[in-house]
């Protein structure tokens, strides 16, 4: 089958989505000058459902258009958080927050807050889940459409370069990562850090548990393997970073994903364009991880 028709159809597991054509709109709440970059707060109109907040920076010097990436904030059951981990980082993550590390690389980067947190708090994950099942939705579905959304406003900026792009993320915003890059050739380089799990390896590791409602897809095992999905990103490359402590990513199953997707970098004529990096750590960013994503946007993206 055609990589565009996996593609559809991975889509077409995320449930009932808005128009994915629909227009975009932004609202700009103020504008400051911060650790050497500015800081834009905006709010988006993405989805028609529920607007979104959204925090966008840049170097402080020089001019566009910039090379970008979208940074999706991480869960941890902190609600609050969301979008303000670009800005503020969090316990799991090295400093300095990516904010300020990627703007004196000189990229740009967009973090959005996702259902259920930061300012689209209020209401627990759970009951959002449900009542989005009921109605043909799925959570994750809605995010995902959320954060390609969000690369339509990035490559509509004029002070972005639309052939720059790239996605990082840990833990929840490593699957974003690895999802939004399958789903999107758009993205030019995806970075995930501490979640790329192998499904089937969780539940035969008894932490199925572990991860948040948001995760699951109906039917998603029926069609895919985590190997299926990555698949879809190459050639374009594609670092990912793991802990072999982590829960979160069992570890029997590293072998096989990196052998995997080895040999779909290889059949895409790119077999440089994916790496992984294995530590043994648990589920946290370690200064060896962050600088080789920074060297990584370096080479790829910059």
């Amino acid at each position: 089958m055609k990589v565009a028709d996996r593609r559809s159809e991975l889509f077409g597991l995320l449930g009932d989505l808005p128009e994915r054509d629909r227009p975009i709109s932004a609202t700009l709440v103020d504008r400051g000058e911060q650790d050497g970059y500015v800081r834009e707060n905006l709010v988006l109109d993405l989805n028609g459902l529920d607007p979104v907040p959204a925090y966008f920076v840049r170097p402080a010097e020089g001019e566009g258009p910039w090379p970008c990436v979208l940074y999706n904030h991480s869960h941890g059951g902190n609600y609050v958080l969301g979008r303000n981990e670009l800005l503020q980082g969090c316990g799991a993550l090295q400093s300095p927050p990516y904010a300020r590390a990627l703007t004196e690389l000189g990229f740009a980067a967009l973090c959005i807050d996702h259902w259920c947190f930061g300012d689209r708090g209020g209401r627990s994950e759970e009951d959002v889940f449900k009542e989005m099942l009921w109605n043909g939705q799925v959570l994750w579905g809605m995010m995902v459409y959320d954060s390609l959304r969000a690369v339509d406003y990035l490559a509509a900026r004029p002070d972005i370069d639309a052939n720059r792009i790239g996605t990082l993320g840990k833990s929840m915003g490593s699957t974003m990562a690895w999802w939004l890059a399958a789903l999107d050739p758009r993205i030019a380089v995806c970075i995930d850090l501490c979640c790329l799990t192998d499904f089937r390896a969780l539940i035969e590791s008894g932490n199925i548990g572990r991860h948040g409602i948001y995760y699951f897809v109906p039917s998603l095992l029926k069609h895919f393997t985590t190997a299926e999905i990555n698949a879809l990103i190459a050639p374009r490359p594609h670092l990912s970073l793991v802990g072999e402590r982590d829960v979160l990513t069992p570890a029997a199953s590293l072998d096989g994903l990196d052998q995997e997707l080895r040999n779909a970098y290889q059949a895409a004529g790119n077999p440089s364009g994916w790496r992984m990096i294995r530590e043994d750590v648990g589920h946290v960013e370690t200064p060896t991880m962050r600088q080789a994503i920074l060297d990584a946007l370096t080479q790829w993206l910059a």
